[in-house]
């Protein structure tokens, strides 16, 4: 059996992790050794100089849901005089308020509506197309998919197929939480099962979409469950190759059914970003959680595995309805890049440069590689 730092060496040498041996990294408390194995292997994976971020929104286009999740203080059940849908016309002022400030891209996600059919989808996605051609819109998590498919009654290929041709392009990962049935079992009620939110996006990549993959923990998950999760997405990775990036967040219990759950703390994240980078060795991305976790320790994650500092988030309303609310100027997201020693640029959904620099600068004078040994954060 490797010790620890056997076991990180492994990981920086590119060897694969079992089951076994994440949930060991995933025990230990050398954080300092977890975020300098982890931060190996991101700069051997993206060698360049420069650390990425995109500017989007996120626009929930309704709360009213017919799921029951004890983790969410958004949702708002169907016939609530707090439910909303949004119409086409504040959507595209959204949308207009994003362009003006170098967006390319919106997080279009909402509630399970009980009401609407795929037609409806299909007709928002068109209107803002037409309006926007040039927006990718990032929409509609696997549960508001399989959520789709129930009330419209169609095959899920069908599904993605018409939402695909109305102008979707890109899947969020959303809704994942933990994919370990037990755990969404306790936590949810109503909402997709573990199999079938892997299936929607095994569907997507197959229909040559791209989607990302999210975890939320520090709930009623085991460490071992964490890695469950992780290894349930690589293995879907090596079979379809179509997940751009991974994100994790620690659950924000405030003004929710599970308020009395003591949240995770930024050693928790810092810990789980990092081993998430070492197991999951076929996802190229990961992207940091300053929403959830504020700019300085956002800005760590870039030492613990991150590759990309996020949105600009010009509108976030789930986390902030719990509670927790962050904001970055788009300044301090490249100042949080640049202070480490990478020179900060403007991405795409799939990762391509989209900034007007085509040259990239040289490194700042304070080189990231003489930023070890990495502080332990309690």
């Amino acid at each position: 059996m490797l010790s620890v730092d056997g076991l990180l060496e492994k990981a920086v040498a590119g060897g694969r992790l079992t089951p076994e041996e994440g949930l060991r990294l995933l025990e230990s408390h050398h954080l300092a050794a977890l975020g300098r194995a982890a931060d190996e292997v991101t700069r051997r994976l993206h060698a360049e100089n420069y650390r990425t971020y995109n500017i989007d929104r996120n626009i929930n286009y309704t709360n009213v849901c017919t799921a029951v999740c004890d983790f969410c203080a958004f949702y708002r059940r169907p016939k609530s005089p707090e439910g909303y849908v949004l119409t086409h016309e504040e959507i595209f002022d959204k949308i207009d308020e994003t362009v003006a400030l170098g967006g390319d891209q919106i997080l279009l996600q909402g509630g399970l509506h009980p009401d609407y059919k795929i037609e409806w989808y299909e007709e928002l996605l068109r209107a803002i197309k037409g309006r926007f051609p040039q927006v990718n819109i990032h929409g509609f998590s696997p549960p508001e998919i399989y959520h789709f498919t129930k009330v419209s009654k169609l095959p899920l290929r069908e599904i993605l197929e018409r939402l695909k041709a109305a102008g979707l392009g890109s899947l969020p990962g959303g809704g994942a939480e933990i994919l370990v049935d037990r755990v969404r079992a306790a936590i949810t009620r109503g909402k997709v099962m573990t199999d079938d939110w892997l299936n929607v996006s095994r569907v997507w990549h197959q229909l040559g979409g791209r989607s990302s993959a999210t975890m939320m923990f520090g709930h009623v998950e085991t460490l071992a469950e964490r890695i469950e999760h992780l290894e349930r997405l690589r293995q879907l990775q090596d079979e379809t190759g179509g997940f751009t990036a991974f994100i994790c967040w620690t659950f924000q219990p405030d003004h929710t059914d599970m308020a009395d759950t003591p949240p995770a703390g930024s050693f928790e994240y810092l810990r789980t970003n990092a081993v998430a980078r070492l197991y999951l060795d076929n996802i190229p991305n990961i992207q940091s959680s300053w929403v959830t976790q504020g700019q300085k320790i956002g800005q760590l994650a870039l030492l613990y595995g991150a590759n990309d500092m996020g949105s600009l988030m010009i509108e976030e309303n789930v986390v902030a309805e719990a509670g927790t609310v962050h904001h970055l100027t788009l300044q301090q997201i490249k100042d949080s890049i640049s202070e480490l020693g990478y020179v900060p640029r403007q991405r795409n959904v799939h990762y391509q440069l989209i900034d007007e620099g085509s040259e990239v600068e040289s490194l700042h004078p304070h080189s990231r590689h003489n930023l070890h040994p990495l502080p332990v954060v309690s």
